[in-house]
């Protein structure tokens, strides 16, 4: 499974979830296999991004699930169109939210997202 996490840092494991998938620095992409998994971070290279640019970028690297902090609904139904699961809500580092998904306790909340975000 391919999992994206929003990111504030280029720091592996230990870097922590950014409040809005679009506008966050760092994406971390994490290869989950049955016992371990492995993280890259990248650069986001869509930080200046028009609707349904980041959901397209995303199916193009074959990723299943984004886990998010905040995020749109308009963004959602992007994702949804191309069969990539969002679990909104989610806090702390890559590594203690990929645990949690591992320990299945990782459930999609709906989190407020502050309006400065919404400027698309």
């Amino acid at each position: 499974m391919k999992i994206v996490i929003p990111v504030l840092e280029d720091n592996g494991k230990s870097s922590p979830i950014s409040e809005h998938f679009g506008h966050a620095p760092y994406f971390a992409f994490i290869t989950l296999n049955d016992n371990s998994y492995e993280v890259e971070v990248i650069k986001n290279p869509l930080e200046e991004h028009g609707p349904g640019d980041i959901p397209n970028y995303l199916n193009d690297k074959g990723v299943n699930m984004l886990v998010v902090r905040g995020i749109g609904g308009r963004a959602i139904a992007f994702f949804e169109q191309f069969g990539i699961q969002v679990i909104r809500g989610a806090d702390g580092t890559v590594e203690e939210i990929i645990e949690a998904l591992k320990e299945h306790k990782l459930i999609d909340r709906e989190y407020e997202v502050k309006e400065k975000f919404h400027n698309h």
